[in-house]
């Protein structure tokens, strides 16, 4: 199964592109809402994306004039990114967020409990990898990342399961690590997802610093719109789409005070962005059906308004270990 970008439509209703706007693909992936886009309108796109593979399919096609820029990195990095390729400001922004169906499908990516491979789990291939966090974290540590960003109730005992199972064999696969963790739960009970789905989950999101890029980018996006300019984001985890909401909100002064992400806006601030809709937007039924991998996804559209940037950083506020602090196997 290739990639279906979710709520593609929607999307580029949301974009609006016209000719000559410059339009950042923030998760280039597939290229589905690229090529969209792309075909709305005589614009350009830079597409942003750290992981090599769709790079290099994005430099491979040559059907769109000289429109497309691709451009290796974290989207949380727009702020340095797109200058230096070029571009300091742009009409529209936006953001796939979670990982793509090419990356699901490549069992050697370590993704997927459904198919065996090696327990990576890294979107660009650099850092510490799934079996570094899983086997090298300390046990309340491993805990905290599966309780907060997987919302695993059973956290605690699977962490204790795995820092046992560790000392004797390190993980390294993904299904080891799977049956591991369905043992640990007591197997799946009739449960319709596997009992591995939300930890799997959480650790890629750790190992990705999935929230920390958000975050950036969410500073970035108001930083580098143009009054006017459009933004587009998917979410398919609650934690992001509260992100995204709150951020939105705020920044439209639609909240009266600060958040666990961001800090007591300043009194009669001007709001730097214009809520599209105050609802998230969702797939409908005939989308689910055709693409499972719908079913959480929430669209949130903002404008660009022309007043400053507000340059209040967006705190994840989770207090999860440093990546960088983690041990990486040689």
């Amino acid at each position: 199964m290739g990639h279906v970008p979710v709520l593609l439509n929607e999307v580029v209703e949301g974009l609006a592109p016209q000719d000559g706007d410059v339009i950042v693909d923030g998760t280039l992936g597939g290229g589905g809402y690229t090529r969209a886009i792309l075909k709305a309108a005589n614009c350009r796109v830079v597409g942003i994306d750290r992981d090599e593979t769709a790079i290099d399919r994005a430099n491979g096609a040559s059907d769109y004039d000289g429109r497309l820029t691709p451009v290796l990195g974290c989207f949380g990095g727009m702020a340095t990114l797109l200058p230096a390729a070029g571009f300091d400001a742009v009409d529209g922004i936006t953001l796939d967020l979670g990982v793509s169906s090419f990356q699901l499908d490549e069992a050697d990516r370590g993704f997927s409990f459904m198919r065996d491979g090696p327990l990576d789990m890294r979107m660009g291939g650099d850092g510490p990898s799934a079996a570094d966090v899983v086997n090298t974290i300390p046990e309340k540590a491993l805990a905290d990342i599966i309780f907060r960003l997987g919302e695993e109730k059973q956290s605690r005992r699977i962490a204790k399961s795995i820092s046992a199972r560790r000392l004797k064999a390190p993980f390294t696969t993904t299904l080891d690590l799977a049956s591991h963790i369905e043992d640990a739960m007591g197997g799946r009970r009739g449960a319709r997802t596997h009992p591995a789905t939300r930890s799997f989950q959480a650790i890629r999101m750790f190992v990705n610093d999935e929230l920390g890029e958000l975050a950036r980018a969410l500073d970035a996006c108001e930083a580098l719109m143009r009054p006017g300019g459009r933004l587009a984001i998917v979410t398919f985890h609650s934690l992001e789409d509260r992100m995204v909401k709150q951020f939105l909100k705020e920044r439209a002064g639609q909240t009266g005070g600060g958040s666990r992400y961001l800090p007591a806006p300043e009194a009669g601030r001007a709001p730097s962005f214009d809520l599209v809709k105050r609802k998230a937007i969702e797939p409908g039924e005939a989308e689910t059906q055709a693409n499972p991998r719908a079913r959480s996804a929430k669209l949130r559209l903002a404008v660009r308004t022309d007043a400053p940037a507000w340059g209040e950083p967006v705190d994840t506020g989770l207090n999860l270990p440093d990546l960088d602090s983690v041990e990486v196997s040689s």
